[in-house]
């Protein structure tokens, strides 16, 4: 008696557990469902080194410098949609959705690193035939920026770092290959638009700026096909390098663009670029956090405009 009561209660936990998974699993969007909702006219796809990367391409097409926007970690180039939509009355405006995001999904190849993401970079410019830009990154995006701007000099004409990412912080080592527990594969399969806000929450000062109009966006191309696992392959492949040796080399002058209220790359991170770049200069945001492009877009612009 007590192991059939015993079978019936591991059968009912069982089937429990079965609903609760098909419930909370999270497939994929359609691609072209996600296209009609995040594409427009002025938005196309170029292959550069096998990886077919889909940006906005605004504003006058004969203007000698174009602007490029670089996003950050799990973002897309709709994170530049203000900015974007005011320079291109006076600037050709570039912005992409970075190999592993958005719609320009997974690499075929597989690789994530910082450097195959640069080679790609350059790879994208050359088949825009785009001989040298204002290179703008955010947080990884800024990352990107810093060492393309180090390897390819001759390609930037100026550089503006927002919370650019690259130095140390606790439990983020240089040299040491990241740690990233077994569960963290289930994102693949499970991914809660609930969970996802509460992690971009910190990111912004003014948490009322995560509406759910943005969480949705930022969920939706989450789910676009192969980006979760390329987001996996990334933090997987990403080892983290003293950044000195290269910002040391960047002569272009360079801006640095800061929320006082950034919750994730401290404004204190500044001063050691400040240090080791010797035509860098820092504007401050009060009251701001992590992506002043998407918080207070017209308070970062100046600060950009004014540069420019």
């Amino acid at each position: 008696m007590i192991l059939k009561a015993f079978k019936i209660i591991v059968l009912v936990l069982m089937i429990s557990i079965l609903i609760a998974a098909l419930y909370l699993w999270t497939p994929d969007k359609s691609k072209a469902d996600l296209e009609k909702i995040y594409g427009s006219p002025k938005n196309a796809y170029v292959s550069a080194l096998g990886v077919n990367i889909h940006y906005q391409d605004t504003g006058p097409s004969k203007h000698s410098t174009p602007i490029l926007f670089l996003h950050g970690f799990g973002a897309s180039l709709h994170t530049w949609d203000a900015w974007s939509k005011e320079l291109s009355s006076e600037y050709r405006v570039i912005s992409v959705d970075l190999p592993g995001f958005g719609l320009t999904g997974e690499d075929p190849s597989g690789i994530y690193t910082d450097e195959r993401s640069v080679e790609v970079l350059e790879a994208f410019l050359k088949e825009l035939k785009i001989p040298k830009v204002v290179l703008v990154g955010n947080s990884m995006g800024g990352k990107f920026a810093w060492k393309f701007t180090a390897r390819y000099p001759d390609q930037v004409s100026k550089l503006v770092l927002i919370s650019p990412d690259g130095y140390a912080s606790p439990g983020i080592e240089y040299g040491k290959k990241p740690d990233i527990p077994k569960i963290a594969q289930l994102y693949r399969y499970f991914f809660s638009k609930t969970f996802l806000a509460m992690n971009l929450e910190p990111a912004y000062a003014n948490p009322t700026t995560l509406n759910d109009g943005l969480v949705t966006r930022y969920y939706d191309l989450m789910l676009a096909p192969g980006v979760r696992g390329a987001i996996l392959a990334r933090m997987e492949q990403t080892t983290l390098q003293d950044p000195v040796p290269l910002l040391a080399t960047i002569k272009v002058p360079t801006l640095l663009i800061w929320g006082e209220k950034d919750a994730f790359i401290p404004i204190a991170n500044s001063n050691e670029y400040l240090k080791v770049m010797p035509n860098a200069k820092r504007v401050s945001l009060p009251n701001i956090g992590h992506l002043p492009q998407e918080e207070q877009p017209i308070i970062g612009l100046a600060a950009l405009k004014e540069f420019l």
